[in-house]
């Protein structure tokens, strides 16, 4: 049996950075949707907190989606 290892590195960097990054865009969602709830406190009319909230969610959503196609082989 031969491991390759240079290949289970790059994997293993690549998903490593791939879940900062979804981490840190959650992150940002989260943020402006708190963002939102302040500015609807304050103005009532929370436009920018949400559509960063929602930007940052759907990104999420399509990187998961994009896993799971990568991942179940009926969808190839």
């Amino acid at each position: 049996m031969h491991v390759d290892w240079s290949a289970l590195g790059e994997v293993a960097a690549v998903s490593l950075g791939v879940t900062v990054a979804v981490v840190v865009v959650f992150t940002f969602g989260v943020l402006g949707l708190s963002r939102a709830e302040a500015e609807r406190a304050e103005a009532g009319a929370p436009t920018v907190g949400r559509a960063l909230a929602g930007l940052c969610f759907l990104a999420c959503a399509a990187v998961v989606a994009y896993g799971i196609y990568l991942i179940v082989p009926q969808f190839h």
